[in-house]
């Protein structure tokens, strides 16, 4: 590890992703049955309603030229960009292929850089995923795993959940068990607001099929050079 690379680290050990009664590890985003009755349109209304009052609450003046349009900007943001991936119609298709090279190692994709939001406080959660996994015969273009990463990274989101969705999604795209899934963030929710700890960064991990033997992890981490 490198100089620049000194941070306090968060370590979360990947045994209690699999404990379901931990607050923080269900598997799926908390949604209602109903979430998506309204279209996008019609959340984008809604929403920059909403919005509008919470300034208004702050004792904002809406009428000045630089907030006139937040409102509306907030509300297309949050279902257009920021929280698009809670809708599953917004998940990537995946295009699989033949290994038609018969390579049987590791793929690594490294330094995914990721956007999300802490549900907790809806506040920024930024980092780096990196990815591995073992063919099974099919592969998959590289820009599908920044995808997937992006898909999951878009919504109210706790780094748990997310390392095990990610994980899960390329098992089943690729149809192998050969997955390894690392995540290292940075959580505003701890370095602009409560403990304002602005050197730490929170890593979890998701490892199974061959990446659950220390030989293969051992080789996966020393990729990635932690």
């Amino acid at each position: 590890m490198s100089n620049t690379q000194f941070k306090e680290k968060t370590f979360v050990n990947e045994l209690l992703l699999d404990d379901q009664d931990h607050p923080f590890t269900k598997l799926e985003t908390p949604l209602r049955e109903d979430a998506f009755d309204l279209n996008d349109d019609e959340k984008i209304e809604i929403i920059e309603k909403h919005f509008k009052e919470i300034m208004h609450t702050l004792g904002l003046d809406l009428q000045d030229e630089s907030l006139r349009g937040t409102p509306k900007r907030v509300a297309k943001m949050y279902v257009k960009e920021l929280f698009s991936g809670l809708n599953p119609e917004n998940e990537p298709a995946m295009t699989l292929f033949s290994n038609e090279y018969n390579y049987n190692e590791m793929l690594v994709e490294k330094n995914i850089q990721f956007y999300s939001c802490c549900e907790h406080h809806f506040v920024p959660i930024v980092g780096k995923v990196h990815v591995a996994y073992i063919s099974n015969g099919k592969v998959i273009g590289l820009s599908k795993l920044h995808r997937i990463v992006n898909h999951f990274a878009r919504r109210p989101q706790v780094q748990e959940r997310m390392t095990i969705q990610i994980g899960n999604a390329i098992k089943n795209a690729l149809m192998t068990d050969d997955v390894a899934v690392y995540v290292d963030a940075d959580h505003q929710c701890v370095s602009s607001r409560g403990v304002k700890d602005q050197t730490s960064s929170t890593i979890t991990s998701f490892y199974s099929g061959a990446f659950n033997k220390e030989e293969k992890r051992s080789e996966f981490l020393k990729v990635l050079s932690i």
